[in-house]
């Protein structure tokens, strides 16, 4: 071999020893380095061993550094690359919360990213309880209709799809027979767990559940439309409007809250709506844009006296509708 070509392999065999088998609490001496790179087929001196810690450390815009501890015990370990253990913690703990990733690739996933750090500090990204009894897509299928609709993003064309249904066997039943979905693609959006496409048809945007779509395919010869509605569209208000993902007509409704649930209105409705004081000091008002769902009546009722809808006066005629429809139910 090149002597150029042995120093590169030195260097990355070197770099692949230091990211996998060292970090603050696993420092490696230089002799120990010599024979780990001896092991792996690769002959150096110690010498040439801290040439090349210094020129890996000079690398520009290297997202890493090769600290050496000093003292008995000590030796060279590489800082975290190109993650902080903290960020790969909060991208493991983002896999295995969702739900539209299979159990399999989940802990594929979590596999790859722990090759990000030290194998030591792998094993503490290995947090399956979290998942204990959780819901998880059973159809790895999905990564492939994800990849396919950044493409048709991408690109600027339209998609087609089976839009489809669980039925009480279990399985995925395409609503109205297998017909085909054409729409124009221009966002996807991680809620509750789910990826949802916002897409342009027949006059709107509509949001889809990527799970429940099939045989997800880009159009290449048909552009894409909706441009000047998507131009006006605020994804984070849309979501916000909405309970459940589920549609319905838009309504400003006016809640009257119990101070107590102050946070429980910031968290659902973000900080822009004012919360207004009430006389008395113990409530406060709030005013927001609502799609009017069964969803929405559902999360008023879980607050039982602590949240009341006060107008507009049909929203809240529907809410005691609801309310006398439930206590008919289970009297």
């Amino acid at each position: 071999m090149p002597r150029k070509e042995g120093q590169k392999l030195k260097l990355l065999t070197l770099l692949e020893i230091l990211s996998r088998e060292t970090d603050e609490q696993h420092p490696l001496s230089v002799p120990h380095l010599v024979e780990l790179l001896r092991e792996r087929g690769v002959d150096a001196e110690r010498k040439s061993v801290y040439d090349d810690i210094q020129t890996i450390n000079s690398m520009p815009g290297a997202p890493f550094e090769i600290v050496q501890q000093r003292g008995r015990g000590g030796g060279y370990y590489m800082t975290d690359s190109p993650f902080e253990f903290a960020e790969l913690k909060l991208l493991v703990d983002a896999v295995y919360a969702s739900k539209f990733i299979t159990a399999r690739k989940s802990r594929t996933l979590i596999d790859k990213l722990g090759k990000f750090t030290s194998r030591y500090r792998q094993a503490e990204l290995d947090r399956t309880v979290l998942v204990s009894g959780r819901v998880k897509s059973q159809d790895e299928k999905i990564l492939y209709s994800v990849d396919a609709l950044h493409t048709a993003i991408t690109t600027g064309v339209q998609v087609q799809f089976k839009y489809c249904d669980w039925d009480l066997q279990k399985q995925m039943v395409p609503r109205h027979n297998g017909q085909l979905y054409k729409v124009s693609p221009w966002a996807l959006v991680w809620e509750n767990g789910n990826y949802y496409l916002i897409a342009y048809t027949e006059g709107h945007l509509r949001h889809y559940r990527v799970d429940k779509m099939q045989k997800v395919e880009p159009l290449p010869e048909v552009p894409r439309e909706g441009a000047g509605e998507y131009a006006d569209f605020d994804v984070n208000s849309y979501t916000q409007q909405m309970f459940g993902m589920f549609n319905g007509p838009l309504k400003k409704v006016t809640l009257k809250c119990e101070n107590r649930f102050a946070g429980a209105m910031i968290d659902r409705f973000g900080t822009g709506p004012t919360l207004v004081p009430c006389t008395g000091g113990e409530h406060f008002t709030l005013t927001v844009n609502v799609q009017i769902s069964p969803q929405f009546f559902g999360w008023v009722a879980g607050f039982g006296k602590g949240v009341e809808i006060l107008t507009p006066p049909e929203v809240r005629a529907e809410m005691r509708k609801t309310l006398d429809t439930l206590q008919t139910i289970y009297r």
